[in-house]
């Protein structure tokens, strides 16, 4: 799995585990909600400042967008 993947995933799970749609993240952060689906499809390479506004807007750490998880 590459990074795009691996962030578009982990985005995915947190922002469905906080109940969010890509809409209400599009309007915490500014992020379009276009943006916001090729994201989670592994289609995009965000920015740091992309990752730190979607972070805060999820309440985890950049660290938590781009963990490699243990399966």
């Amino acid at each position: 799995m590459d990074m795009r993947q691996l962030v578009g995933r982990n985005f995915a799970r947190l922002r469905k585990a906080r109940g969010l749609t890509q809409e209400e993240v599009e309007a915490r952060s500014g992020v379009s909600q276009q943006y916001l689906s090729s994201l989670e499809r592994g289609q995009r390479n965000p920015t740091v400042i992309t990752l730190y506004e979607l972070a805060r807007v999820l309440d985890v750490t950049v660290g938590d967008l781009v963990q490699v998880d243990e399966e």
